[in-house]
């Protein structure tokens, strides 16, 4: 009970430490008015050999193209365009994916394996439009068309904004690029915002087919040590009770703070993500190494305070403001509303994959979710499960192309 109690209290500890590091303000690339000064639109202005396409992709020698979208609530979103593979030979119509990718990620996720075992160029490759999603918030979506991240108000969203604005823009903007419907792929929260949507029958009549990689529902009962203690000790709530509004864990602080911690006796760090995801079983030290040189990545404490009272109450729900008129207020009702995830069409056609060892994506909030499409048409559902796999394995696994991206691409062409 004592080790027990003593690993909580490390777990939030160190979320604590993720929450508070550079969290108010943090050191950002210039803000630049979108019209050098003509009106108060902001974005990002980086360096010529900055975003994703030339750090990330065209290294590799694809093509790559840089896009924006705004969304209807003023946020603008980059997006990337893999358009060709990598001979640069276009394969007759090409079927557009948008890879979405999870919580403090972007869409750097898709590219941190290498280009024969990414599923971003594995696509690419074979014959798919990908489109790579990055979520408000992120390094390269910190645009607005009247705020500035430094603004407080431009973290006052969660996950249901990402439903109603986020996912509806980009599937909007593919359809509008291509002229054609989307695959859609999502790993985490990339999950939990498309099922958002499709059980609010949206976004369907734009979409082919939705794979599930880790997927996010039911969060009720999560056996993350960071996450679980974090939302039951309301770490989340004291933070933006505390008007902190940005949820930045990729601050210099932490860095010595986990040098510090890692070098106590008794203290294993090799394994880091472990208190996160679970114990992954396909990683490799220099895929983490890529990894910690792009992620993590901000979101909004908001955000954070939405999925906490999911691990609390067990439902699957929009934003619950604690307060019956506010409630009231923003939806016409006492209680947040709830996504059904009965109401998900049983015709969608659906590839779920999830793993034994996953720490944020449990077995039993899976077969919860997965008890919720009991009647989906029995050839539109491919469900496969990893006993080994956990929570990072699904989108930096060095086996994770043979296990699941294979099966994957052999749903897709199917649909």
């Amino acid at each position: 009970m004592m080790k027990k109690m003593a690993n909580n209290i490390l777990a939030s500890s160190i979320l604590v430490i993720l929450l508070f590091c550079e969290s108010a303000v943090g050191a950002r690339t210039k803000l630049l008015s979108a019209n050098n000064g003509q009106d108060a639109s902001f974005a990002l202005a980086p360096s010529a050999n900055d975003g994703i396409c030339a750090t990330m992709v065209e290294t590799h020698g694809y093509a790559c193209e840089e896009h924006t979208v705004t969304t209807q609530d003023g946020y603008i979103l980059s997006m990337q365009r893999i358009p060709v593979r990598k001979s640069g030979e276009a394969s007759g119509n090409r079927i557009p994916v948008l890879l979405q990718h999870g919580l403090l990620m972007d869409g750097i996720t898709w590219l941190l394996l290498p280009p024969d075992q990414s599923l971003a160029f594995l696509l690419a490759d074979n014959g798919y439009e990908v489109w790579l999603g990055n979520t408000r918030g992120t390094k390269y979506s910190l645009g607005h068309t009247s705020l500035s991240p430094d603004d407080p108000a431009y973290w006052e969203w969660s996950w249901d904004e990402l439903v109603a604005y986020d996912l509806p823009a980009t599937f909007q903007y593919v359809h509008d690029q291509t002229g054609q419907k989307i695959h859609y792929v999502g790993h985490s929260l990339g999950t939990l915002v498309a099922l958002g949507a499709f059980c609010k029958d949206q976004q369907l009549n734009r979409l082919r087919s939705a794979v599930l990689l880790s997927p996010i529902a039911y969060v009720g009962q999560i056996p993350s040590p960071l996450a679980r203690a974090a939302a039951e000790n309301f770490i989340a709530e004291a933070l933006y009770k505390a008007d902190i509004r940005e949820f930045n864990p990729n601050g210099k602080a932490l860095v010595e703070v986990l040098k510090a911690v890692c070098s106590k006796p008794g203290v294993d760090c090799t394994h880091l993500l472990t208190a996160f995801t679970g114990k992954n079983c396909c990683l490799n030290s220099s895929i983490v190494d890529v990894f910690l040189d792009h992620e993590p990545q901000s979101t909004s404490t908001k955000n954070m305070v939405h999925i906490s009272q999911m691990i609390r109450d067990g439902t699957v729900a929009m934003y619950d403001y604690n307060n019956k008129n506010e409630n009231m207020q923003h939806y016409g009702q006492p209680n947040p509303p709830v996504y059904s995830m009965t109401s998900i069409p049983n015709d969608l056609p659906l590839f779920l994959s999830y793993g034994g060892a996953d720490a944020l994506s449990d077995v039993k909030d899976v077969k919860l979710l997965l008890a919720s499409l009991k009647d989906h048409d029995g050839d539109k559902l491919v469900v496969q499960y990893r006993d080994d796999y956990a929570h990072a394995d699904f989108v930096m696994g060095q086996t994770a192309k043979h296990d699941v991206y294979d099966p994957l691409m052999a749903f897709l062409k199917l649909q």
